[in-house]
């Protein structure tokens, strides 16, 4: 009995210590210094969960004041599956077993003194978190503990075997009330020591026993942590506002400001107005479009740039000049593509040569003037071509009609 006394004692007393040492972490507090407690968002079903393992001693105590009633020690084994609804408050399901001792007599059972019989405890727990309740949330706390209460059924057999055939069996509701303690050693790992208390019925496992039994625990495990492992606070609450008091000249001096924007805003507003009446028949412009302009309207034109162009030749010669070939580059850089129209037509003066003669000389002209128009990309289906030898004379003067005209149709 002393030896059950002592290591529970050991337990609560650790138990307390580190329920103290928490008040001196470091807390979840506003900018006001004040700790945050709530409210939080709703988590989803798997998040926060948890499933614990343990194991440690169970005892048996059917006279609480009386030494002589205390049993020895027995296996204790606990699996639970809990969730967290809150910070704050959480629930969990489990199992509690596995064998005790007994200290005398349970004469329903025929169990006899000392010897180990079998203690299996189903059970429903409420858990409440006092070190986020009074210290506020934190995800990365090293310890917590949490206070709890649960009601099961507790079942009792003269075997330590739960599915063990003709035992003798006595099922009878419990109650029970402990302290969870966890620290935290992983995200998802916590080491955990779980001190309990089961009150139940004594004369449903003993005729010598008191009115109630109880049956002290104390386990050590692990729980591992499933789903999201933390909480966020509720996006809504709105931060706490100080009022900023205001002299009258204050207030008489912001409305003043407040007029003077409002005014320049519509002055603003009346600018953009103007301008956008301006614009309005730019708007439609295509761009590389030409366009006349004539009392306030535009008009799209066709405009043909470097049309015609004139290229002179020698007295005599077929052959374009170095000044006159950079002529012809120009225009054909700037007009000249597959898809242009042309119409060249070659000339010779009639001063010299005989005008069979000049007839030849002025289709040599075409001829030369034509083969660089396809090597600039024209293409020789869209070209139309004339010689007129001597027979026209454009202008006056000799050297000025020794020409070929190039024209874009």
């Amino acid at each position: 009995m002393k030896g059950i006394k002592m290591i529970l004692g050991a337990l609560a007393a650790a138990s307390l210590l580190f329920s103290l040492n928490a008040s001196a972490q470091e807390t979840n507090r506003d900018e006001n210094g004040k700790i945050v407690r709530g409210a939080y968002e709703t988590n989803k079903a798997f998040d926060n969960t948890f499933i614990g393992v343990g194991a440690g001693i169970n005892a048996t105590v059917l006279h609480p004041l009386s030494p002589s009633s205390w049993g020895n020690l027995g296996m204790a084994v606990d699996v639970t599956f809990g969730k967290w609804w809150t910070p704050f408050v959480g629930a969990r399901l489990g199992w509690h077993g596995l064998w005790n001792n007994s200290k005398q007599p349970f004469e329903v059972q025929d169990i006899n003194a000392g010897t180990p019989y079998g203690f299996h405890y189903f059970h429903g727990d409420i858990l409440w978190n006092l070190i986020n309740t009074f210290w506020g949330y934190k995800s990365d706390r090293f310890y917590e503990i949490s206070p709890y209460i649960g009601m099961g059924v507790l079942h009792i057999s003269n075997s330590r075997n739960l599915f063990a055939k003709n035992d003798k069996i006595s099922n009878e509701y419990a109650a029970g009330a402990g302290l969870l303690n966890v620290f935290k050693v992983t995200e998802r790992i916590n080491l955990t020591l779980d001190l309990q208390m089961l009150v139940s019925k004594a004369h449903a496992y003993t005729a010598n026993g008191g009115r109630f039994a109880v049956f002290p625990s104390a386990t050590v495990g692990l729980a591992f942590n499933l789903g999201r492992t933390t909480f966020d606070r509720h996006s809504t609450i709105a931060p706490e506002i100080v009022p900023v008091p205001f002299t009258v000249e204050q207030y008489n001096d912001l409305e003043e400001k407040l007029a003077a924007l409002e005014k320049e805003n519509a002055a603003l507003k009346d600018k953009a107005a103007n301008l956008e009446r301006t614009l309005a028949p730019y708007r439609q412009l295509v761009n590389g479009q030409t366009y006349l302009y004539e009392n306030g309207t535009f008009t799209a034109v066709d405009v043909k740039p470097g049309s015609p162009i004139t290229l002179y030749f020698d007295c005599g010669s077929a052959k374009l000049s170095e000044r006159e070939k950079a002529h012809l580059e120009y225009f054909t850089n700037n007009v000249v593509n597959a898809d242009t129209k042309l119409l060249v037509n070659g000339y010779a003066d009639k001063q010299t040569g005989s005008a069979k003669r000049n007839q030849q000389l002025s289709e040599q002209r075409v001829k030369t003037v034509v083969d660089l128009l396809k090597k600039a990309g024209a293409n020789e289906s869209n070209i139309e071509c004339a010689a007129h030898g001597a027979t026209v004379q454009l202008f006056n003067g000799a050297a000025k009609n020794r020409v070929v005209t190039i024209e874009v149709k």
